[in-house]
Order: structure tokens, then C-alpha cells, then sequence
């Protein structure tokens, strides 16, 4: 089943706590209208730390992989959902370089699953991209919008299932109710770009079976006219056409 409207998300995830003190060097208390207040655990003394100093540190421990870094950012007033020159958040770019530790971080501080760059791509749907399931497992209690595209139009099942991340199939059908059958821009759903996209091997076997056991539809037709079926069989994968027999 589609999920045709954003689900609503927790307002918070939870508070990372930090221990030891805070060191901020060069800057001083005061009313700079270009700097972010800094609560401590114990304090509520706010510290003046310029907004985009803190930003681009936090994007510089986020690529670095480095959890610590990237807590003591957010604890001193770095934006969660700041963006690079690309666009990019720092949860887009954990999920890029599947560094949980770094991602569960950021969600504890309510990061955007959903947020997209300038090409259209977001943290959520990129999880198929990268075949990762603890990441995606890591992004599900934020809630993400399952029926959020990539540039392609498509859902994050469809990468998943063209790149054979057979694990990520099964279990993002298993754990969500994303949409088996979602067209994208370029007229293919899951199951056609598994077996088009595909070389027949065990693990596209497993993800075609996978697909229909869950409900595809394999009588979609791509832009061409094409189901999958048809293109198994001109792509020689017999065990593929016998799982997709029409009637």
C-alpha cells in the first residue's frame, strides 16, 4: 500500500548528552546576532559561537565519520539539517558512507530523513541506493516518507531491487508497507528493473520471487510495452520467466 501523505513526525528524538566541558576558543558571551546560544547539561549559560563556524564543523566531522565531533557540533548550535554546497545534510552523507554511529547521532538531534539536495536525492531513499538494512532500520523510527522520490521518480525499493541488495528488499517489504508496484519517471517498477537491470544470477532470482511472493504485479508493462516477463525471457533467464508465467 502507498503511503500518499507524510506521516507525522515525533518532535523530538531525544537529547545526546555530552560529557566533559565545552571549550570554545576565540569567542566571547554577549549579544552577537550572528551567533547561536550553547546550553550546557549543567549550565544555562548561553556561549556566543558563530552559526557557520559551528555548521561547517559539523559537516567536516560528519565526513570525517567522526560521532564525537559531530555531537559536540550539535551541542554547541550547529544546525542538524545544515546542507554543503550540494545540498547535502550531514545524515544524507552518513547514509552515503553507511556510518551509523554518525547517523544515529544526527536522528537523536530530530535529523530530516526526507531532506533533499539539489539533485532531488534524500537520506531516506538513499538507503536503497546503498543497500544498507541497519541504516535503514536506523532511519524508520524518524518516520521517513515512504513515498518520497529520488530524481528518477522512484521509491527507495526500486534502486534497491536494480542494484541487487536482496536483504534490503525482503526487509524493507517486511518492516514497511512502501509501495511494491510504485512507477517511476522512466516507466519501471521494481520488478522490471530487477529482471531488465539484473543478470539472472541467484541473488536476482531471489529478489524477483522475493517481489511477487510480496504481491507485485508482474502484468505491468514498462514505457515500451515490455512486462517482465517478456524481458526475461529475451534476457535468457529461464528460472526468472518460470516465476513470472503469465497465468
Amino acid at each position: 500500500m502507498n503511503i500518499s501523505r507524510r506521516r507525522a513526525r515525533p518532535f523530538h528524538y531525544g537529547v545526546a548528552l555530552l560529557t566533559g566541558a565545552l571549550l570554545v576558543a576565540g569567542c566571547t558571551a554577549g549579544t552577537d546576532s550572528t551567533a547561536a546560544p550553547v546550553t550546557t547539561p549543567d549550565s544555562t549559560r548561553a556561549v556566543g559561537v558563530p552559526v557557520g563556524e559551528v555548521n561547517g564543523a559539523l559537516l567536516s566531522a560528519a565526513a570525517a565519520g567522526d560521532a564525537d565531533a559531530v555531537g559536540a557540533a550539535l551541542t554547541q548550535g550547529a544546525q542538524v539539517d545544515t546542507r554543503d554546497s550540494a545540498g547535502r545534510t550531514p545524515l544524507m552523507n552518513a547514509v552515503l558512507d553507511d556510518n551509523l554511529a554518525v547517523a544515529r547521532v544526527l536522528l537523536e538531534f530530530g535529523a530530516d530523513p526526507d531532506a533533499q539536495d539539489n539533485r532531488g536525492e534524500s537520506p531516506w531513499v538513499n538507503t536503497g541506493v546503498t543497500g544498507s538494512v541497519a541504516m535503514m532500520e536506523a532511519l524508520l523510527p524518524a518516520q521517513p516518507d515512504l513515498s518520497l522520490r529520488n530524481r528518477f521518480g522512484g521509491n527507495a525499493l526500486i534502486p534497491a531491487a536494480e542494484k541487487g541488495h536482496f536483504d534490503y528488499v525482503r526487509e524493507v517489504l517486511r518492516q514497511t508497507d512502501i509501495d511494491i508496484d510504485h512507477v517511476n519517471d522512466l516507466g519501471w517498477t521494481a520488478l522490471l528493473e530487477a529482471v531488465y537491470y539484473g543478470d539472472g544470477s541467484t541473488v536476482y532470482r531471489d529478489i524477483v520471487r522475493t517481489l511477487v511472493d510480496n504481491g507485485a504485479d508482474v502484468s505491468i508493462r514498462d514505457a515500451d510495452g515490455h512486462t517482465a516477463y517478456d524481458h526475461a525471457v529475451r534476457r535468457g533467464f529461464s528460472e526468472i520467466a518460470d516465476v513470472l508465467q503469465p497465468g
